[in-house]
């Protein structure tokens, strides 16, 4: 029950503000990020030395025993080396301090930290919050360059990066979400820092990329994530699904305890293969997958680039180009038997694919030659593995033309008897596609093929790969997501089509007379529009323990909160009334009581999942 009472005590809210060159500020506990900073080609990020510096006077410390280890002025540049596990800082080639522990932090209060010459999007590498280098666990003599921020900045350097902002401020929302929803809940483990700045992870390119219609985005989802059953989903995102998603389980594998990789991965819920039309068929199947991928229906996709593409080569060429990436993938484990010596590989014969996903994606492909089969699972490595021109294909959305021409060698004049024997058994046509079978040259063994060089069988034809969608595909499309919005759909609605069973919510604080986290603040935007028709927002507690009450002010009311401890389901409370359209805020306020020592999680839910598929 929510009680409405005369406002009576004071709320303390935090404002956080942010400049143009003013430093990031870190906000509530769990909003600040450590990105690990990569080199210019983004290949590397373990390092030996660095050059840090700053548009404004900064200061150096050692994080380990808060010693400041000098004060700057702008644009001067600090070497840091490591030898021996120990950092060495020095200035126009003078040593200025040795033996440091570390981590290394640089800080400027009224300008943006940068590792010197390096530059993204062309543009010199700007970054709010602060730069360490932190050496790297069990490794030694290796640092990790980490921007610490808190994670709305954050996002202002990987929006405008991730997505064209001319796809519109429905689609840019959506990104931010995602965005925010990954940072918080990254696919990957890192040692030092929560996420790459690459397309390993998501695009950061810090402030000198930062755009203002993204920024607007940002703001306007401030707090924002998306959620299944009250946890926060991953929010993978590719440029093009071509038309279809595809499960997560389809396209990536997972790390077993013993090491090993499994493929198919263990699926994800929220994670569903979708069609944009629900007219579409699961193209699992041949038929259907090359039906789809060789046309052009209608679908959210159409206005990308690599919405339907192909891709050839001559049967030569193909082989040489499997000869070297079957090697190199067979480190991966996805691709058996191994292939150690590219000599091995033998001559092409037939490329079959396997297993599909939903979204006709190609799982497992037998890559067939005259010494072996060549098995190569999932999307990744299928896609290095046909390589054009030295670049990876798009996706593994394919579907193979196979053409392959056998050539015999020029014979001496054939004897009456031998003309007589080819008219009783003429051969069979020289075009043979994919479905090649028997073949009596293959049967023969090398001393057989020593003997009779005369008779040996060459073989040209060419491969055509006809293939739809840019990137794993799996979760929301970003060129999708761009056209959704320029047919009027809202971000929630963009979201909520490529995540099943979803969401929209702000991100859940957790609070407690414990530890003094009694109180908590949230800034969030909705409209009416935003949410849908009818559509109510909801204050979501999960109270597992002793709460009975709490106290909630909404846009300056005070409200009573009345709990029911529930170890299995949270309670919900309709906050729509209270609600005005574009910037709310919300405080959250514990009773103290020595007994409340375990914790309520509150939010906000701004869409209720749908569950039309």
């Amino acid at each position: 029950m929510l009680k409405k009472i005369f406002l009576s005590l004071c709320v303390l809210v935090c404002t956080i503000g942010f400049s143009a060159k003013a430093q990031a500020v870190p906000a509530l506990e769990g909003t600040v990020v450590k990105v690990g900073l990569s080199s210019q080609d983004f290949s590397q990020y373990y390092f030996k030395q660095t050059c840090l510096t700053a548009t404004d006077s900064f200061i150096l410390t050692d994080k380990s025993t808060n010693q400041n280890l000098g004060s700057f002025n702008a644009n001067e540049v600090v070497q840091i080396d490591i030898k021996n596990n120990l950092f060495t800082l020095t200035k126009d080639g003078k040593e200025i301090a040795k033996n440091i522990k570390g981590p290394v932090e640089i800080d400027s209060q009224n300008g943006f930290v940068t590792v010197a010459n390096l530059k993204r999007a062309g543009k010199p590498a700007y970054y709010r919050g602060t730069i360490q280098v932190t050496k790297v666990p069990k490794k030694d003599d290796q640092f990790n360059i980490i921007n610490v921020i808190d994670v709305e900045s954050y996002l202002r350097g990987v929006v405008p990066n991730e997505m064209p902002v001319r796809f519109g401020t429905e689609a840019l929302k959506a990104q931010a979400i995602l965005a925010r929803n990954y940072v918080l809940k990254p696919r990957a483990n890192y040692h030092n820092y929560d996420v790459c700045d690459s397309v390993a992870c998501q695009v950061y390119f810090g402030a000198n990329t930062e755009n203002e219609l993204a920024d607007t985005a940002i703001k306007e989802t401030e707090n924002i994530v998306a959620m299944q059953n009250n946890e926060l989903i991953l929010a993978l995102y590719s440029s093009t699904a071509g038309g279809y998603t595809e499960s997560y389980e389809n396209a990536f594998s997972t790390d077993m305890a013993n090491g090993v990789k499994m493929f198919p991965g263990v699926s994800k819920p929220f994670l569903k293969g979708v069609p944009d039309s629900k007219d579409t068929p699961v193209l699992s199947d041949e038929k259907a997958a090359r039906k789809f991928y060789t046309t052009e229906p209608e679908t959210f996709d159409n206005n990308s680039p690599y919405f339907r593409w192909t891709r050839e080569w001559d049967l030569k060429e193909l082989e040489d180009v499997l000869k070297q990436t079957l090697v190199t993938q067979s480190s991966t484990g996805f691709v058996k038997p191994k292939l150690t010596k590219p000599e091995d590989f033998g001559t092409l014969k037939d490329i079959k694919v396997v297993k599909r996903g939903v979204s006709g994606k190609a799982m497992s492909i037998n890559i067939i030659t005259d010494k072996n089969v060549f098995n190569v699972q999932k999307e990744l490595v299928i896609r290095r593995t046909f390589k054009k021109d030295n670049k990876a294909l798009p996706s593994a959305n394919i579907v193979f033309d196979v053409e392959i021409a056998k050539q015999q060698p020029k014979q001496d004049k054939p004897s009456k008897q031998e003309k007589q024997t080819k008219q009783e058994k003429p051969e069979p046509d020289n075009l043979v596609w994919s479905n090649w079978e028997d073949d009596e040259q293959n049967t023969r063994t090398k001393d057989e093929e020593k003997q009779e060089p005369q008779n040996t069988q060459t073989s040209t034809g060419k491969v055509v790969v006809h293939g739809g969608g840019y990137g794993h595909g799996v979760g929301m499309s970003q060129y999708g997501a761009g056209r959704m919005n320029d047919k009027g759909y809202s971000y929630a609605e963009i979201i909520q089509h490529y995540f099943t069973d979803t969401s929209i919510t702000t991100n859940p604080v957790t609070l407690s007379c414990a530890n003094g986290k009694d109180t908590a603040v949230q800034i969030f935007y909705t409209s009416k529009k935003e949410r849908g028709k009818n559509q109510k927002v909801y204050l979501v507690a999960e109270n597992k323990f002793q709460f009975t009450t709490m106290t909630v002010v909404i846009n300056s009311q005070e409200f009573k909160l009345e709990l029911v401890p529930q170890l299995f389901k949270a309670e919900k409370f309709d906050i729509t009334q209270y609600l005005v359209d574009g910037e709310n805020r919300i405080t959250f306020l514990l009773p103290y009581s020595d007994q409340h020592k375990k914790p309520v999680r509150l939010f906000v839910e701004l869409n209720e999942a749908k569950n039309d598929r």
